[in-house]
């Protein structure tokens, strides 16, 4: 799309040229925005969000993946299980309802809720996942929301060996179904984790996911002790790589935005 970068790095001899430049440049934009919105209501229908959730779905459901949906609403508790308290960096970028419930600023929690159970009663390795929206009183800036979606993988009960490299498949097949090519992983310190691997993808070298390997010390709250691996993805994020964008609020839920194309055209 032509985003009208160069007469924005312009030079002009006086600001009746200046003005004259900007102000075709303001039509054109319009006219291309008015046709990315009839083209989005007569070829997609459906957000570029909503499309890739789906596809995900899709992907992991083949892949043996199973799909469980968790309250939104979170308790103090399953929190205090993740190690956020008073005391940790989190706990302040949390949305309180009450004095104990919370909107969930992760799926973790209720994940781990779920698999003490499942680890019982299904046949090894057991393979879940959700997507959801997450709630954080996250920094302002064009790469963070407060409000934003995740896809939280998880496969446990496999040999603690085909660990690392079945993060590498995992991380793989979610990347390509997200129509990305090609990704990097890097170690990074988690104020919840510890020590964790991000996935790095698109041009602009976006860190579109996380991962952990377990057995992991936050398992004993759950009494879990199967090894394990999980990567969570923002699902906003992986748009922006794949779009070459490095705005989130183009991406995600919107009143300003649909599909990415603005509305006060």
């Amino acid at each position: 799309m032509d985003t009208g970068s160069e007469e924005q790095n312009a030079q002009f001899d006086n600001s009746a040229e200046r003005d004259k430049t900007f102000h075709q440049l303001e039509k054109r934009l319009i006219k291309q925005a008015r046709y990315r919105l009839t083209e989005f209501r007569e070829k997609y229908m459906r957000p570029a969000l909503c499309r890739l959730e789906s596809a995900l779905v899709e992907t992991l459901t083949a892949k043996g993946f199973v799909q469980v949906t968790t309250p939104i609403i979170m308790s103090r508790g399953l929190l205090a299980k993740m190690t956020i308290d008073e005391s940790h960096p989190l706990f302040s970028q949390v949305y309180w309802i009450d004095e104990d419930r919370c909107l969930r600023p992760m799926l973790a929690p209720h994940l781990y809720y779920i698999l003490k159970d499942l680890l019982r009663l299904w046949e090894k390795p057991v393979r879940i996942f959700e997507v959801g929206p997450c709630f954080r009183k996250e920094s302002h800036g064009s790469k963070h929301s407060q409000e934003f979606t995740m896809l939280n993988l998880v496969e446990m009960g496999l040999p603690q060996e085909l660990r690392q490299e079945r993060l590498q498949q995992l991380a793989a097949l979610v990347i390509q179904s997200a129509g990305l090519e090609s990704f990097n992983l890097k170690t990074e310190n988690s104020t919840v984790y510890g020590q964790t691997i991000d996935v790095i993808a698109g041009k602009d070298k976006i860190e579109v996911g996380s991962a952990a390997l377990g057995p992991h010390a936050l398992d004993k709250a759950w009494r879990i002790t199967a090894a394990w691996v999980g990567i969570g993805f923002g699902l906003e994020r992986l748009l922006m790589a794949k779009e070459n964008n490095q705005n989130l609020a183009k991406m995600g839920r919107s009143l300003a935005y649909l599909n990415g194309i603005r509305l006060n055209v």
